[in-house]
């Protein structure tokens, strides 16, 4: 069976369509191959890379780019099928291995952060590397964050664990950023989830991953610290799997209108202008 890693540009963003199998087998291969980045871009990530032209060129960066959010899961599979149509026509009658490869192009799996991150904690243990939590804001979050992990995967090193420096966006450079830095190269971890929030977490990694050495895996995690910690709980399965964790968040948090919005309607319509 033959698999192709595809890459697909979304609103001008790439997002590498593979498997949730295939991207294990990449984060395996990163362990022993230099530095490297996961990004998690999904449908908010996009609207907002369509305004801030280096957050864009950030996302791009990512040695790996994994396809999280329902919406942009069908703007992928709907740019694999579209590519797929137009190369089925092409063919000449009797390539019946150039159609087979084609179709197995068309498998695009949405991975969510939180999920992928639980994922590369149980290659962690399975491989013998360390782990290092850095985010949420919050000492009781990453704590608890990091309890958890302990009691899901017994074996797994968690070298250390930092609520992290107050940045904005704009200016990573604070005076906790050093400090930080120093206590990650202090622990020495294989793999760095960071939980800073979208946009800084990335910026933040593209503009540091470079001063931690040890890092084989630096990878953007967004509000997973919290969700694992149990101090934000998620959408019930039905509703992820059916595109509609969206509505879950707004009942539970209202204050989160104006992000929803970008990620569903907004999105939408960016979409549909794209293409036209």
């Amino acid at each position: 069976m033959i698999f192709i890693m595809e890459v697909k540009k979304i609103l001008d963003v790439r997002i590498d369509d593979v498997s949730i199998t295939e991207a294990l087998e990449k984060a395996r291969s990163f362990l022993v191959s230099g530095q490297n980045k996961i990004f998690t871009p999904n449908p908010e990530m996009l609207v907002k890379a369509q305004k801030d032209e280096y957050f864009k060129k950030v996302l791009n960066s990512g040695d790996l780019n994994l396809c999280d959010g329902f919406g942009l899961w069908l703007a992928v599979r709907c740019a694999s099928s579209c590519h797929s149509e137009r190369s089925e026509e092409s063919l000449k009658v009797g390539e019946k291995g150039s159609f087979a490869t084609l179709r197995m192009t068309k498998k695009t799996e949405r991975i969510t952060g939180i999920d992928f991150m639980l994922e590369l904690c149980a290659l962690a243990e399975k491989e013998n590397r360390s782990i290092y939590l850095l985010g949420s804001g919050s000492d009781e979050i990453t704590k608890q964050c990091a309890e958890v992990l302990n009691k899901k995967f017994v074996h797994l090193k968690i070298a250390g664990y930092d609520r992290g420096p107050m940045i904005e966006e704009n200016s990573m450079l604070t005076a906790e950023n050093g400090s930080t830095i120093d206590k990650i190269n202090t622990a020495n971890p294989d793999i760095l989830f960071v939980a800073f929030g979208m946009g800084k977490q990335e910026k933040w990694i593209y503009e540091n991953l470079a001063k931690m050495p040890s890092v084989r895996i630096a990878m953007g995690v967004g509000g997973s610290f919290d969700y694992i910690a149990g101090a934000v709980p998620r959408a019930p399965l039905f509703l992820r799997k059916i595109g509609l964790e969206w509505m879950y968040r707004l009942a539970r948090q209202p204050k989160r209108a104006g992000r929803i919005f970008n990620a569903t309607f907004k999105f939408v319509y960016l979409i549909l202008c794209h293409r036209s």
